[in-house]
């Protein structure tokens, strides 16, 4: 495998392209490192699980590039991809990443605001005079 492997990571409303290629860790997001990128712990600690739930966490180097969304959810599309890609290299991961969930994607997003409303479903104050 010397090539680099390429898999699309997506959560509300971010969106992660994900690079692997062999190598000895490295994560760059963004052109920027992983510490410097996040600076949250848990974020990162959410970005690199799949690494360490297959064993494979200084096996390669990551290229990412990502976009829209906030924070917390970049670091789940980052995730997402991550797992896709790793699939790619070795289809024996799949029952742990499918156990952990981390292959499915979430498709959960904000509802759109309705007419007449407040928000998605929140109504006007009722006043009876």
């Amino acid at each position: 495998m010397a090539e680099k492997i390429y898999a699309t990571g997506k959560r509300k409303t971010a969106i992660a392209r994900v690079w692997l290629e062999p190598g000895e860790g490295k994560v760059l997001i963004n052109e920027r490192p992983l510490k410097e990128y996040f600076g949250r712990e848990t974020c990162e600690l959410v970005a690199l699980l799949p690494f360490d739930l297959t064993g494979t966490r200084n096996q390669f180097d990551m290229s990412v590039n990502v976009q829209g969304g906030g924070i917390m959810s970049q670091a789940e599309a980052i995730r997402h991809g991550t797992s896709k890609a790793l699939l790619q290299v070795n289809g024996e991961f799949k029952d742990t990443l499918k156990k952990a969930g981390l292959l499915t994607r979430d498709s959960r997003v904000k509802e759109r605001k309705k007419y007449g409303r407040r928000g998605a479903r929140r109504r006007p104050q009722f006043s009876k005079r």
